[in-house]
């Protein structure tokens, strides 16, 4: 459930996210069949080709580096053991119906890339910080689901109470029959209150100026690295 008005003293991994269509970013119809109210975007952009840009590509992306590559500082809020054990992750199947295995490492605690990166879970909370001091835009966000397929990794996160906008914003990475690899930002929102939509044009902007930095921030020269075999 959404919640818009929960209590000011509860812990930020305790609150709600501010919208109701919790997922809608997975349904590739997204553009089509919006969200009742809010105002949906969709990007495909071609990162790179091979197995390193795939590697760099989807262990920054479960681990925030693209938000961080676009000029946010990322403060995760830790949530207790037993709400992220109780967090339903949904099993995903592949073209023959088969179940897919995780791609990624689980030690019961947290999720690492065998580059020893913390991956996001389903349930974690962040805080996006922009800018400093008394100045600093505090964003608020949950992740509500987990895309970990071979071929096919990211996350979305949702808005909390404090974020200037509901709604959703799903970041997902793939790698083609081709090699290609390619990242997909899909999403939806509004002002997540009423005095806001005086600025919405401005917070329309904002969106764009990031929603561009995202599209650029996967596309960098690769950082030197082993190669991996398994992943």
């Amino acid at each position: 459930m959404s919640s818009t008005s929960a209590p000011a003293h509860l812990p930020l991994w305790e609150r709600a996210v501010t919208y109701g269509a919790i997922g809608a970013t997975q349904d590739e119809d997204l553009l089509r069949y919006t969200p009742k109210g809010y105002r949906a975007i969709e990007r495909k952009v071609r990162i790179g080709h091979g197995e390193e840009r795939w590697h760099h590509a989807w262990t920054e992306t479960l681990s925030l580096g693209i938000q961080r590559r676009s000029g946010f500082r990322v403060k995760r809020i830790e949530s207790p053991a037993e709400v992220l054990e109780n967090t339903y992750s949904p099993v995903t199947f592949d073209d023959d119906g088969v179940p897919v295995q995780p791609a990624t490492l689980d030690d019961g605690d947290q999720v690492y890339a065998d580059t020893g990166a913390q991956l996001v879970r389903q349930g974690d909370t962040a805080i996006l910080l922009l800018g400093w001091g008394v100045l600093s835009l505090r964003i608020p966000v949950r992740v509500v689901y987990v895309v970990d397929e071979p071929n096919r990794r990211g996350f979305a996160y949702g808005t909390l109470p404090g974020h200037p906008e509901s709604g959703e914003e799903a970041f997902v990475v793939e790698r083609r029959d081709d090699d290609s690899v390619w990242l997909t930002i899909r999403a939806f929102s509004r002002p997540a209150a009423p005095w806001l939509w005086l600025g919405y044009p401005v917070l329309r902007l904002f969106q764009a100026i990031f929603t561009s930095r995202y599209e650029h921030a996967l596309t960098r020269p690769l950082p030197a690295r082993p190669l991996s075999s398994g992943r």
